[in-house]
C-alpha cells in the first residue's frame, strides 16, 4: 500500500472523512485547553489542525514517517512541533503528554502493539490515550462499496478487512496487549458527500492507501469496469457516504472529568439525525 503521495492527493482521497471525525474523536478524548497533546500519525494535519484549534499551536505535536505529510503539516500549522517519526519509535521522553492520540493510524502501523505501547509511554500516568480505526471488518469503513464493486470484478483482490484492528473487539484487544488495559470502546461516524459520482471517483485515481494502488494497478478497460459497478452500488450522484470507525481510551485513574465526557459524547446518538454520531460502551480488554 502507498503513502507516497502528496498531501493534496491524501486529503482529497480521505480528508472528507478524517476532518469530521476529527472533532468528534478529539471530543471522545476530552482534549481541552492547557492540555499538551500529541497526535501520531498525523498525514496532512485533520487532527492536528483540530487540536490546534482547541489548545493553539504550542500545546500540540505531531508525528508522522512520511516526510512530505510532515512537511505540510508543519507549512499548514506554524508553531506545531512536527517530527518524522514511526509510531514505534517516538522522540520523546516518558510521559511529555496529557494525551496521545492515533486516527486511522494504528491499522497501518508496522507493529501496532509496540506503536500502542510507546503511546502509552509518552503519555503521563494520569493521561489519555486514544486511537480510532475505519470499521472495514465490520463492513462500515468508507470504502465498503468500493470493495464490494472490486470483489464482484476481481473475487481474488485483498480488501482492508484484514488489517489490523478493524473488527469487532480488535483495537481494544490491541490495548490490552501494549498494557493499555481497561479501556473504553465506541463507535464514532462521519459522513461525506459529493455532487457527482465524477467528484467522488477521481480521488480514488490519485493513488492514495490500498484503494489508490489497487485502482493504479488496473489496464483502463477494467478500471472502467470498477468505475462504472461503483457508480451502480452508490446509485449514480448525488454521492453520500456514512462511515463507522471503532474507537478505544485508556484514561489515567485521576481522569473522572473526562470519563464523564466521554458518557456524554455517547448520548448524543439518540439525537435527530446528527452529522456526526457516536454510540458508547464500556469493555475491558482480556489481558
Amino acid at each position: 500500500m502507498s503513502f507516497d503521495v502528496s498531501a493534496d492527493a491524501y486529503q482529497r482521497f480521505m480528508g472528507r472523512f478524517s476532518e469530521p471525525l476529527a472533532a468528534r474523536f478529539a471530543d471522545l478524548a476530552g482534549v481541552r485547553h492547557g492540555q499538551r497533546v500529541l497526535d501520531v500519525g498525523c498525514g496532512p494535519g485533520a487532527l492536528t489542525a483540530e487540536l490546534v484549534g482547541r489548545l493553539g499551536a504550542d500545546g500540540v505535536c505531531a508525528v508522522d514517517p512520511s516526510p512530505l505529510f510532515a512537511a505540510e503539516v508543519a507549512k499548514r500549522l506554524p508553531g506545531v512541533e512536527v517530527s518524522v517519526a514511526a509510531a514505534e519509535r517516538l522522540p520523546f521522553p516518558d510521559g511529555a503528554f496529557d494525551a496521545t492520540l492515533a486516527q486511522l493510524v494504528v491499522h497501518f502501523m508496522t507493529d501496532p502493539v509496540a506503536g500502542l505501547r510507546e503511546m502509552g509511554r509518552v503519555t503521563r500516568p494520569d493521561g489519555v490515550v486514544a486511537a480510532c480505526v475505519w470499521d472495514h471488518g465490520g463492513g462500515r469503513g468508507p470504502l465498503t462499496s468500493f470493495w464490494h464493486a472490486v470483489r464482484e470484478l476481481d473475487p481474488s483482490a485483498s480488501d482492508e478487512s484484514g488489517l489490523a484492528g478493524v473488527g469487532e473487539g480488535q483495537l481494544a484487544r490491541l490495548f490490552g496487549q501494549a498494557g493499555l488495559t481497561v479501556a473504553e470502546s465506541t463507535t464514532l461516524t462521519a459522513r461525506a458527500r459529493a455532487g457527482t459520482f465524477e467528484q467522488w471517483w477521481q480521488p480514488f485515481t490519485l493513488g492514495v492507501g490500498p484503494a489508490g494502488d489497487y485502482v493504479a494497478s488496473l489496464d483502463a478497460q477494467r478500471r472502467a469496469l470498477l468505475r462504472e459497478r461503483y457508480r451502480e452500488l452508490l446509485n449514480g450522484g448525488p454521492v453520500e457516504v456514512s462511515a463507522t470507525a471503532w474507537a478505544v481510551t485508556r484514561r489515567g485513574p485521576g481522569d473522572h472529568r473526562l470519563r464523564r465526557n466521554a458518557l456524554a459524547i455517547g448520548a448524543d446518538e439518540s439525537a435527530p439525525t446528527p452529522p456526526l454520531s457516536t454510540s458508547t460502551a464500556k469493555a475491558r480488554s482480556p489481558w
